[in-house]
Parts: C-alpha cells; structure tokens; sequence
C-alpha cells in the first residue's frame, strides 16, 4: 500500500551460531503478497479522543494517522449502548442502527469516511453480533431470538457478562435482522467492512451467509475476526488475531528464549490460503485496559522495541490509539479518558518512524521474512532479488554482544532508524532494547 521504493543491492549472510555458516536459500518470491505492504489497522477507541463529539475529533487526527503509516481505521463500536445493568461497556449495544449521540452522527461519520477514503484510508466498524444490551428493542419485541433457560433471556454462558444477553442463532429471523443491520452501514456510510467481536460466540454459518451478503453490496469488504481460529479463513474473513505472535512476544520480554519465539511464530506463519492473513499486535483494548504496553514491555524503550518486532513480522499488524504516546497507566475502555496526541512527542517520533519504514520497505519485502535467534538477539531477515533488509532487535534490558549474523554485505550499509552509514559490523553491540533495521 502506497509504498516508497528504495533502492540499491544487498547480500546478507545470516548465521545460527558464531561459526561461519553458508547463505541460507531465499526463494524467488515471484507475486506474494509484499509482506510489509500488508496492511495496519489503526484501532481508534472514541473514549479518548473527545468526551463529545468523538468522530469529528478522530476526523481531525486523520494526517497523523495516515502519517504513520496506517492503512484501516478501525473504529470501536460506535452504537449506542444501552443502560440497564450497564457497565459502561461499548460493547453493550442497544441499537445496531443508531450512533451514539456523545458521539456524534450519521453525517459525521459519513464525513469521517469520506475523509479517510481521500487518503486511501479504509474504515471498518466493530461489530457486536454475539449479544445485545439488556435495553435493546429486540428483548421485548422479540424476546424470541434470545438464549433462554426457564423462560428467561439469559447473559453468554460462561463469560461473566451480565450487562448483555446472548442472541440465539437458531431464529432466521434475527440472523436476517442482524445481516440488514450490517448492510445499513455499508449502503447509508460506505463503510468498508467489520471487525467481528467474540467471532467464535456466533455461528460459522452465519458468518460465511452474512459475508456473502454485505460482499454483495461492497465485493471488496474486508473482515477481521477476533479468533485466532483459521476455521474462519474458510468463511471469508481476511483476517484473524495472532494471538500466539502476541504470546510469544510477551514471553519473549518477560525474558524467554529468542529460539522460542522464532519456533512460536514460525508455527503461526504456517500457509495459509491465499489472500488471507493473521493481524499481528502487541496491545489491543483488552490488554490495554488491564496493563498499560509500557509495564508490559518493561519500559518505553521496550514497546518500542516490541513493535519493531511486530513492523516487520512480515504480516498485517495493529496500532491501539495510545500506544503512539507510550501512555503508561491501563486504560480502561469503559471510561472517557481524553488524550493529549502531543504528550510524548520524542517516543511518538520514534513509533512512527518504525511504521513509516515498514510502509517504504514494502518493495524489498516481498515475501515473508526468516526469523533467526543470534544468542539473545532476535533478527529478521528479507530478500528480494539482490536487494534485502536485515532487522535485529534486542528484547532484554541488559546490553549485549553477539556476533553479527552477516557478511560481506558490501562496503557500507545504512542503519534506517538513525540514517547512519555504516561498515557492515562484524560484532553487534546493543544496548538494552534496542533495535536496528539496516539496509542495502
């Protein structure tokens, strides 16, 4: 996506250990998919980003968000949500047709998208197809299409959510109700397709009859499911979650081996049908509400690190809103919490310059990268023809040397992060969470 070229030639030699070993075998990538042209979806939580108004308040972050090299806006639920047994959860939603008027419009995210659409930008709504608020219309005009034991509308089993209850997918009538509701969006605010809440608490029946329909009225609707389950690949969905990325990451900070993380996502990266990705991150909502990325990763330095690692993990990946600002306290989705985007101006400078080299690296990214340990440095290597890039990240908090897994890459090679050039380094000395991507 909208990827500046770089230029000049590369061979990089990596090596397993200290001895010498020989070039590993980089196979044509012929027309993959450019792994770093994949996209990034940028997760926009209203709640901090205006107390009113929130739509016309993300429309105006637009730039920076473009700037930084996201591709899909991916707005939190935007419904109104209801009030009885309410937590304040937005993923309480009691009228799939309406927008929250703390929110703003319909008008004001018809403009939201128009914007986004004139910088290329897609937008996809969260979609909450599992259950409803208690206050929702549906539970007195249709208590029929809700799960109920003894006659009573019961909360999703097992979840400890008791300001929703759960819809029962074996009424057509509310699966027909549920599709309408999805193309509302699409037709009335050219929306570009759904992010799917708890997806493996609905029907895979459902979900491949609800995609065929809404791809009726936009063909190129994009779907990301929140499962990590690849079974919903088969029902149309583009995206699943990478939760084992996610989990491998965290271990990895919290001091596992390096091995083991390349074993982790190497298992993840197995193929998967064409056209279809896994959507990495290193925080989303969730997590972020527990733990701030920050305490997570050890320090600022290390989110930044760790989202290095996600940059160039060679598939889609995901941005929270706040994770730019190294935002260090749990933000608790249920909450308005109003964020100043200028309060970290030196780590934000540096989360986007990460992003945007991902996005001009996308011409030597061109098929998916070979993950390497070199001791407790993790590297990350692409090849493309005679050009390449070589990404070495150290995820301890103790600096470290290792020997340097290439070799006669040529005279002089260019760090990214700090636009050095440099003779290629036969030892790499790292301090504590640092990262480099050199290029050729």
């Amino acid at each position: 996506m909208r990827a500046r070229h770089l230029f000049l030639a590369i061979s990089l030699l990596l090596s397993l250990s200290c001895e010498r070993d020989p070039l590993p075998s980089f196979p044509d990538p012929g027309t993959q998919d450019s792994a770093s042209a994949l996209p990034v979806f940028y997760e926009a939580n209203p709640k901090l980003f205006a107390s009113t108004g929130s739509l016309g308040a993300i429309e105006g972050q637009l730039d920076r968000i473009d700037a930084m090299g996201c591709d899909i806006l991916w707005l939190m639920p935007i419904h109104e949500f209801g009030q009885k047994n309410a937590v304040g959860s937005p993923y309480c939603i009691r009228d799939y047709k309406s927008v929250n008027s703390s929110y703003g419009s319909l008008n004001d995210l018809k403009s939201l998208v128009r914007k986004a659409h004139a910088k290329d930008m897609k937008v996809v709504l969260d979609w909450v197809a599992n259950h409803t608020s208690w206050d929702n219309p549906w539970i007195t005009e249709h208590p029929d299409w809700y799960t109920r034991e003894g006659g009573a509308i019961i909360s999703p089993k097992g979840m400890g959510w008791n300001d929703v209850a759960d819809l029962d997918y074996s009424s057509q009538a509310m699966r027909s109700a549920m599709k309408d509701a999805m193309l509302y969006w699409v037709t009335e605010a050219d929306v570009d397709g759904y992010r799917c809440d708890y997806a493996d608490g609905v029907p895979h029946d459902f979900w491949k009859d609800a995609i065929s329909t809404v791809r009726g009225k936009k063909k190129d609707a994009i779907f990301l499911a929140e499962s990590s389950n690849r079974s919903y690949l088969d029902d149309g969905f583009d995206y699943i979650y990478g939760w084992p990325f996610k989990s491998a990451l965290k271990a990895l900070f919290d001091g596992g081996s390096a091995t083991d993380f390349v074993a982790a996502v190497n298992a993840e990266s197995a193929p998967l049908p064409k056209g279809k990705h896994v959507m990495r991150f290193v925080t989303n909502h969730d997590q972020a509400s527990e733990q701030s990325p920050v305490t997570e990763y050890r320090n600022a330095s290390g989110l930044l690190a760790a989202t290095a690692i996600m940059a160039f993990c060679g598939e889609a990946c995901l941005v929270y809103s706040s994770q730019e600002l190294a935002y260090n306290k749990a933000l608790s989705f249920f909450n308005v919490n109003v964020l100043n985007w200028n309060s970290n101006p030196t780590f934000t400078a540096s989360f986007e310059k990460i992003l945007s080299l991902r996005r001009s690296a996308a011409s030597i990214c061109t098929s998916a990268p070979k993950f390497y340990a070199v001791g407790d440095l993790l590297a990350i290597y692409y090849a493309s023809g005679s050009k390449g890039l070589f990404v070495v990240v150290n995820p301890t908090g103790k600096a470290v040397s290792a020997k340097a897994p290439m070799e006669r890459i040529g005279d002089r090679v260019t760090n990214m992060v700090t636009g050095e050039k440099t003779s290629v380094p036969t030892m790499l000395e790292m301090g504590a969470y640092e990262y480099r991507i050199y290029e050729k």
